[in-house]
């Protein structure tokens, strides 16, 4: 193992270093190493730049000279692990327990303890998944009803908060995306280490983390990235003297950093220094020296700035204070009147008083506050779920979002919120007239995260001119073009396969002769798939909300509900305009809205009942994958459970949009917070699977290139062989005047038409024979656009629509509703004769 103090820099490597970090220029990995070694006076004058960009930001943070902490109890829900940490004392085995778990009677015992020393958070602490690793740990949650560890964490946290008002703060470990977003409902805040980035430690025999999955480094980084995308107020931290050179510990701060540039989500970060612990194998390892520490925590404050809230843990520091108080930390992190650190039990906490006298000695005020930190709690939606901010805002100074240290915990209700509904619901008619308040939202700043972050990973330079689809298939000659037309005149769906990969591209990049004989070749397999007619459904787009908080980078729809546009439906107004569609002569409506926090789980189940009991007949198409996974995580249910209660509801199919890309690479460049790409793909095949169809979709022409359309089209290949429920694909072409990563200078202004007849030609030849309709949007690319790619492969124009708000919010200036006689007319255009269908494709008697 590489010993973490590693060599020491040159005395010209550290001035040149503190030189820069007192001007406020930024340091990379070399810099900010060789100021790990400064000792002595070139130390004094590293924790003074440090201390100095700290009191700004506290200063500006409205609180000078105020440390903070969290006055908790620590509750050790389970000590067993299914990884192997070779540091850890905290993780044991099953015959050194009573019990696999604490009971749910002593989790609240804890909690009720604290709550009546005046304690206001409850973190839990918890080993990895350990029903995976110990078959203990899966019988007792067998014999109680719990699924996983996590199911019963959800349900202890929600029993502390009902029973005694103390606020949970859950660090469980690795979590996915889908299980962020159902935990989110039940903690203010929520945490993980990142420990490091040094992925030796953790691949290596002898290495601290060998033989511990979920130490991983990329595992961990991507659990910080889906908390930011959540929108979960999340603690991290490095663990320093275990192994990692000074340029590995560097490293690590520096992708936090990334991480909350990006998102803005990490409350605090926690630089924690190694403590050898008898009985471990790493036993005989020196503890990560003091001045180590006090550099590192330096160092941390100059890369993360005035902003970060800094954390460094007070029983590890032996009675440094005022070392750590210079080196930049503002918070003493949770101190507990009740119980011992159960991960350092050797170390107990300082009492209050002394660590309130330790403070003020060095020249600050010892203040307490929440599990989640005062910036989070003064902003409440969409930090706080309104489940849980009531319980928040219980104990916090509304003026300074920290904790009333007077105020006493009391048990509350976890429940919905009282519903509000009103707002410009009038917006799917006023959008063709009086048009939208502005082009964006208020927040526009921060609510995206960081714009620079955003465009360094955008995958497409927005300088880039021209076609993305020439630009990216120009390496590719004549032979990968004539290859590319010959499949897909004789064998189409070969072109999905990886072997043709380049064929496909440079009929993804075609233009010219080649382009028209592909968008011919495509018509062709129209013909032979459907036929001559061009099909289309009357309907009714019902938008019930738009206020959302996830942050999609290209969604103009979105609202934050103070903002002018924003609207929310009730049940019955929503089941009033379903009534009248039908009236008007429609056979479905579509609903969808925003992921709004204050609709009630129950809404979508309500809205469904609503509209069948005036129209039963009416085949409702509704809720997008990203709604029924963020719908399911808030209900505390998996995906089938939640379908299956819509199935009963009367949902007939879902629309297969929130797809945006099925590439994760460019995905997280689009959107903040959207399910992923595998939770996408486990809602639609789930649907299918319970015999509810969906379409598919694919939103093109922003930051994406062709080879993450073809990765695209793969997805939805090899969900369709597993389950046959995709009725059709819509190709929805980017509208940027109003998108946010546009007006952000990052996005391309919408797909050439060159790009829309490649991509819709090539839906039809990759798609060949397991999805026979590909629908053009007239939404979107107008009805002389619409005729022409009906002469390219499609053979479906959607809906009738009646109103239709989400493009028109983007920019699109082709109206909201197209009569029956007005989709004829296209189809005439086209050469075609036109006739109604059912949404599933079915016939339509005339």
């Amino acid at each position: 193992m590489v010993d973490g103090s590693g060599p020491v820099s040159s005395e010209a490597a550290i001035r040149r270093a503190l030189r820069r970090a007192a001007a406020g220029r930024a340091l990379d990995v070399e810099e900010a190493s060789a100021l790990l070694t400064a000792r002595g006076t070139a130390l004094d004058e590293l924790l003074g730049i440090a201390g100095a960009i700290r009191d700004a930001g506290l200063r500006d943070a409205g609180r000078p000279g105020v440390v903070t902490y969290s006055k908790k109890v620590f509750i050790p829900l389970t000590r067993l692990c299914r990884d192997r940490c070779h540091y850890c004392t905290f993780a044991t085995v099953p015959h050194r327990l009573p019990a696999a778990f604490l009971d749910r009677d002593e989790v609240l015992e804890i909690a009720r303890a604290g709550a009546a020393q005046g304690c206001k958070e409850a973190l839990f602490t918890l080993g990895d998944r350990p029903e995976e690793r110990w078959p203990a740990a899966r019988q007792w949650l067998d014999e109680r009803g719990y699924e996983s560890t996590l199911d019963y964490l959800r349900a202890c946290a929600v029993a502390v908060l009902e029973e005694t008002g103390l606020l949970p703060h859950l660090n469980p470990g690795v979590l996915s995306w889908s299980e962020l977003q159902r935990l989110k409902p039940v903690a203010p805040s929520m945490g993980m280490m990142l420990e490091t980035t040094a992925t030796r430690l953790w691949s290596e025999p002898g290495g601290p983390h060998y033989g511990s999955p979920d130490k991983e480094p990329a595992v961990r980084l991507r659990v910080l990235d889906d908390a930011g995308r959540v929108g979960v107020p999340f603690t991290t931290g490095i663990l320093i003297g275990i192994g990692e050179t000074h340029p590995e510990r560097v490293e690590a701060i520096f992708a936090i950093r990334r991480a909350h540039r990006e998102y803005g989500h990490l409350q605090e970060v926690i630089v924690q220094n190694f403590r050898a612990k008898p009985d471990t194998a790493m036993r005989a390892m020196p503890d990560a020296e003091l001045h180590d520490l006090a550099a590192t925590v330096a160092v941390t404050r100059v890369l993360l700035g005035p902003k970060a809230r800094i954390q460094a843990p007070p029983n590890l520091i032996a009675g440094e204070y005022d070392l750590l108080l210079r080196a930049g930390i503002d918070d003493w992190g949770g101190v507990s009147p009740v119980t011992p650190d159960h991960v350092n039990p050797e170390r107990p906490w300082p009492q209050l008083d002394e660590l309130a006298a330790r403070t003020a000695a060095a020249g600050f005020t010892l203040r307490e506050r929440l599990t989640v930190y005062p910036e989070y709690v003064r902003a409440g939606e969409p930090w706080l779920d309104p489940r849980v901010l009531p319980h928040v805002d219980a104990l916090a100074d509304p003026a300074t979002g920290l904790a009333v240290e007077a105020a006493r915990p009391v048990g509350r209700p976890w429940q919905e919120p009282d519903e509000a509904y009103g707002g410009r619901t009038d917006l799917h008619v006023t959008i063709d007239t009086t048009g939208r308040t502005g082009d964006r939202r208020g927040d526009f700043d921060h609510v995206y995260g960081d714009w620079s972050e955003v465009a360094a990973k955008a995958v497409v330079p927005p300088t880039q001119a021209g076609s993305p689809g020439r630009a990216a298939t120009a390496g590719f000659g004549d032979a990968d073009l004539r290859a590319g037309l010959r499949l897909a005149g004789q064998e189409p769906a070969a072109l999905l396969e990886p072997r043709h990969a380049e064929a496909a591209l440079a009929l993804f990049g075609a233009d010219g002769e080649a382009l028209d004989e592909l968008c011919r070749t495509a018509d062709d397999l129209r013909r032979e798939a459907v036929g001559d007619d061009v099909t289309y459904v009357v309907n009714r787009n019902i938008n019930f909300s738009n206020v959302c908080y996830v942050g999609c980078r290209f969604c103009a729809f979105a609202q934050r509900e103070r903002d002018a546009d924003a609207y929310r439906l009730s049940v019955e107004q929503v089941a009033d305009r379903a009534e009248q569609a039908w009236a008007a002569g429609a056979s479905e409506v579509c609903l969808q809205g925003g992921i709004d926090p204050k609709l009630p789980v129950t809404v979508y189940a309500d809205l469904i009942r609503a509209i069948k009991a005036r129209v039963p007949q009416l085949h409702v198409h509704a809720f997008s994958p990203m709604e029924i996974a963020t719908a399911a995580a808030k209900a505390g249910v998996s995906v089938r459970e939640w379908l299956s209660g819509l199935r009963e509801a009367g949902l007939d199919t879902i629309p297969g949009t929130a797809a945006e890309i099925l590439d994760d690479e460019v995905r997280w460049v689009l959107t903040k917070g959207k399910l992923p790409t595998a939770a996408w793909v486990e809602v639609v095949s789930t649907a299918h699977e319970l015999g509810i169809r969906s379409s598919s979709t694919m939103m093109y022409g922003h930051v994406d290139h062709p080879g993450q359309w073809l990765t695209h089209f793969r997805v939805l290949a090899g969900v369709q062989d597993r389950t046959g429920g995709f009725t059709e694909f819509v190709a929805l072409p980017f509208v940027h005047t109003n998108a946010p990563i546009y007006l952000a200078g990052i996005a391309r202004p919408g797909p050439t038409w060159r790009d829309n007849r490649a991509v819709h030609a090539m839906a039809r030849v990759l798609l060949h024979g397991r999805i026979d309709s590909i629908q053009c949007s007239w939404v979107k690319l107008g009805d002389e656009g619409s005729a022409e790619l009906l002469r390219s492969g499609c053979n479906d124009l959607g809906g009738t629509l009646m109103e239709e708000t989400i493009s028109r919010m983007a920019g699109s200036d082709n109206g909201s509703a197209r009569t029956e006689e007005q989709l004829r007319a296209i189809a005439a255009a086209a050469g075609r004769p036109a006739r109604r269908r059912t949404t599933a494709y079915g016939h339509v008697e005339a």
